[in-house]
């Protein structure tokens, strides 16, 4: 349903140094790169992610209780993210860890929280068995 997500920056450079590494871990670059917007993701694919300069010309503003899920394929990506996001200029929100009890199926939700660094919180998970 979500094609992507746009999170607002006020320095474009500094949000490219933050997510095309994240972006490459998941095994996508930028799909779209203008003076004021960039967008990583696979034409096709699943929902990509965006940062961009506001229309309106004013500052960027963090959202509060918004946030963006990544979805990882597995514990250790969920981790290599949540690194790589606090390698360039991320703040943690969060250390990887399974969050809440499993489900009937013994599944647990597992993730890392992070902030980009104009402050946008976002995490990495997967549902994953209790280990």
């Amino acid at each position: 349903m979500i094609g992507y997500v746009t999170l607002g920056t006020n320095d474009l450079e500094r949000a490219a140094r933050f997510y095309d590494p994240l972006a490459a871990e998941m095994g996508v670059g930028r799909m779209m790169d203008f003076g004021t917007f960039i967008a990583w993701g696979k034409p096709e694919g699943a929902p990509g992610i965006a940062a961009t300069k506001p229309f309106d010309g004013k500052e960027a503003t963090v959202g509060n209780g918004t946030m963006v899920a990544i979805e990882a394929k597995d514990r250790d990506q969920v981790k290599r993210l949540y690194d790589i996001a606090l390698a360039n200029g991320g703040s943690s929100e969060g250390e990887p860890g399974p969050r809440g009890e499993p489900d009937e199926n013994g599944m647990v939700f597992y993730a890392a929280y992070f902030r980009d660094p104009d402050g946008n919180k976002l995490n990495a998970f997967l549902m994953d068995k209790m280990s």
